[in-house]
């Protein structure tokens, strides 16, 4: 089996190898053959050590397919279900299930010290899957919990997306910011993501809703996608005066994962404003600020964690606003490549020239 697998944390390249196998099938287990998965920047993140994760590792979270097999226990699911891959199940038990919040359930993230891969040749037999799945390959075994079915309908590549950047992008603008209709919003980082975002605040009736990217195809993208207007990091001061006579913006999505651009981004937002923290960055990159400013300004600091609610629920919703034509996820995935050629879906990503790269498998 195909599998595109990072040996050591820190390198920039994936090896594509043919001797991988998908196990641990047992009871409360299903598994899936990939059909799809987008390369989201996290991937890259964990390749770099930002995100915790134990190598030699498959990449890939954001994955769909369809069920090959069932293991005992599991009724809800049958070979040949279409299924999203969720890389944060929840386990319904937990006291972040209990109280509601289940996109804070922990259970899927203990998959991710647990091999779901080994190799059948070579000096490291053991491989594990990012994030507790590894969608960069032709079949997974995951908790039944990580495969939630979907229509007939909806293609494999949206439902890859589905699995996390755009549900963590409109869950963001949608659930945790809730965006207020007539509000203005600033979104710093307009990949997949921050796209979503841009869609999510479109959705809500923000009236002003201005994209800050440094590519300018993806600044050009962000207005075929709700953005008012599109400007590069170096122009956000003047447009914060332009656009709010200084005060600053009601709402800031903060979608790099950097203390730099949260700092941007806290500075951006009007006082009583919202910030919304939507990157994953590193343990050892600090955000500070001054106790006087976090009394004296009354602004909202609020992280998103794959957009702030029921993962399940939110994917369903994503569906129905695709189905009515009220988002647009096709126009998402710029680029496709084989698995064979993940490495330039890697160099697109870096480079920023891709919204979303499909692997196709």
């Amino acid at each position: 089996m195909r599998a595109a697998v990072l040996h050591e944390i820190g390198q920039d390249k994936l090896d594509v190898l043919d001797d991988v196998e998908a196990v641990g099938f047992g009871p409360g287990k299903v598994r899936i053959r990939v059909r799809a998965t987008g390369l989201c920047h996290s991937d890259l993140s964990a390749m770099a050590g930002v995100l915790p994760q134990p190598a030699p590792f498959v990449l890939g979270h954001e994955g769909a397919g369809e069920i090959l097999e069932v293991g005992e226990g599991v009724s809800h699911l049958k070979a040949g279900d279409r299924v999203i891959v969720c890389w944060l199940p929840a386990c319904g038990a937990c006291p972040a299930c209990k109280r509601g919040q289940t996109e804070l359930c922990l259970a899927g993230f203990m998959n991710a010290g647990t091999p779901n891969f080994k190799r059948t040749g070579g000096s490291s037999p053991d491989v594990f899957g990012f994030a507790g799945t590894g969608t960069f390959t032709e079949e997974v075994v995951v908790d039944a919990g990580c495969a939630v079915p979907i229509p007939d309908d909806v293609p494999f590549d949206i439902a890859a997306l589905i699995g996390c950047g755009v549900t963590t992008g409109l869950g963001a603008a949608l659930n945790t910011a809730d965006v207020e209709a007539g509000s203005s919003v600033a979104v710093i980082g307009c990949g997949g993501v921050g796209i979503s975002a841009i869609q999510g605040a479109r959705l809500k009736g923000a009236a002003e809703i201005i994209a800050v990217d440094p590519v300018a195809s993806r600044r050009e993208s962000a207005l075929q996608f709700g953005a008012t207007k599109a400007v590069a990091p170096e122009e956000l001061a003047d447009t914060k005066q332009s656009v709010t006579a200084g005060e600053g913006f009601d709402y800031v999505f903060e979608v790099v994962g950097k203390s730099a651009t949260a700092r941007t981004a806290y500075d951006m937002t009007r006082r009583g404003g919202t910030l919304v923290v939507v990157g994953a960055g590193a343990m050892d990159d600090f955000l500070q600020f001054n106790m006087f400013e976090l009394f004296f300004d009354e602004k909202r600091i609020l992280p998103s964690m794959y957009g702030g609610g029921d993962v399940v629920r939110s994917y369903e919703r994503t569906i129905a606003l695709w189905r009515a034509g009220r988002i647009d996820l096709s126009g998402l995935i710029t680029h496709r490549v084989p698995l064979a050629d993940v490495n330039e879906a890697l160099h697109q990503m870096r480079t920023g020239t891709a919204l979303r790269t499909c692997v196709e498998i």
